[in-house]
Parts: structure tokens; C-alpha cells; sequence
């Protein structure tokens, strides 16, 4: 037994489809658009943000030309100590450092080989790493203390300044220092 449709019944139904066609339309678009805006990682406050820096007129300042006063300029002096002794270079290397820091000098940079060529090898009684200035110097810096006073740090020197052969030392401010 087959009922036939009224034309009543035909037209609920083509509306009933057209309306659920309208919320499955409207679901799928707000998905679609929560999608974009978390793929997009903005936020509407950030959206009006940007669209008012953009319409704003005024200068920016350019940050690297803004005067900075607390910016300490990089002063750098060196020293080669080959061919000195160890006595002869810790000397000169206090003095050094000294003279360095009233000179407001911000780093030092210490040549003082790689002890290929020291005599100490020849000598069995001497020690073959321990008395090479590559070793002696910073020991000695670490352990004066009117030295470690005006010394920020010691550190490696980079492989253009002499890599393994030097070091770095970084001095406080005389202005600064009490």
C-alpha cells in the first residue's frame, strides 16, 4: 500500500530540509571560522591593535639611534707574553691590568702560546703542563686579590684572538667600581 504525498506535505518537508540545509550551513561556516582564527593565532583585540598602529600618523623612533646612556663601549688593549718567564709575565700582567683598568679599558686580551715551544720540556724536573704560561698566568690572576677585585671575569679567547694560546679578561668599571 503506497500513500501519496500531498502537495501540503511535499512543502514541509522541501522546508524542513531548507531549514536544517540553513543550521548545518551556519555550524560549518563558524567552524570554518574559529578554524582560520586559531590557525591565525590573532586575537580580535590584536586585529584592532594592528589596524590602529597602522592608520597612526606618528613617527617611530628608530631604537638604534635613540641615545643610550648606559651602554659601556667596548675598549680593548693586548698583551703577548712570549718569551717571557714565569715571574717576568705575572709581573707584567699585574701591572698590565692595572694600568688597563685606570685607562677605563674594558678587555684585555692575553697571548700567552700554547707552550709548544717551551724549554720546560727539556728539563725533567720541571712540570711539562703545569709551569707553561697558558697555566700559570690565570692561576696566578685568580689568586691576587687586589686583581680579582677590578676583574669581572677570565674566560676562553675565540679562535681568531688566539684560541687555546690566549684568554680574555673582562674589567669592571672604574666608575662605577667603590
Amino acid at each position: 500500500m503506497i500513500k501519496k504525498i500531498s502537495d501540503k506535505d511535499k512543502k514541509d518537508w522541501e522546508n524542513f530540509l531548507k531549514s536544517k540545509e540553513k543550521i548545518f550551513q551556519k555550524e560549518h561556516n563558524k567552524k570554518k571560522e574559529i578554524k582560520n582564527k586559531k590557525s591565525l593565532g590573532i586575537s580580535d583585540k590584536d586585529k584592532k591593535d594592528w589596524e590602529k598602529f597602522l592608520k597612526n600618523k606618528d613617527k617611530i623612533p628608530n631604537k638604534d639611534f635613540v641615545n643610550k646612556t648606559n651602554i659601556r663601549f667596548e675598549k680593548i688593549k693586548k698583551i703577548d707574553l712570549h718569551g717571557y718567564t714565569i715571574e717576568e709575565a705575572n709581573e707584567v700582567v699585574e701591572h698590565f691590568i692595572q694600568k688597563c683598568f685606570h685607562e677605563s679599558v674594558t678587555k684585555i686580551i692575553v697571548i700567552t702560546g700554547k707552550g709548544l715551544r717551551s724549554k720546560n720540556v727539556e728539563n725533567p724536573y720541571l712540570s711539562k703542563d703545569l709551569s707553561i704560561l697558558k697555566y700559570s698566568v690565570p692561576e696566578f690572576i685568580e689568586n691576587n686579590k687586589s686583581l680579582s677585585m677590578i676583574i669581572i671575569e677570565t674566560t676562553d679567547a675565540k679562535i681568531e684572538d688566539g684560541g687555546s694560546g690566549a684568554f680574555y679578561i673582562y674589567l669592571k668599571n672604574k666608575n662605577k667600581f667603590k
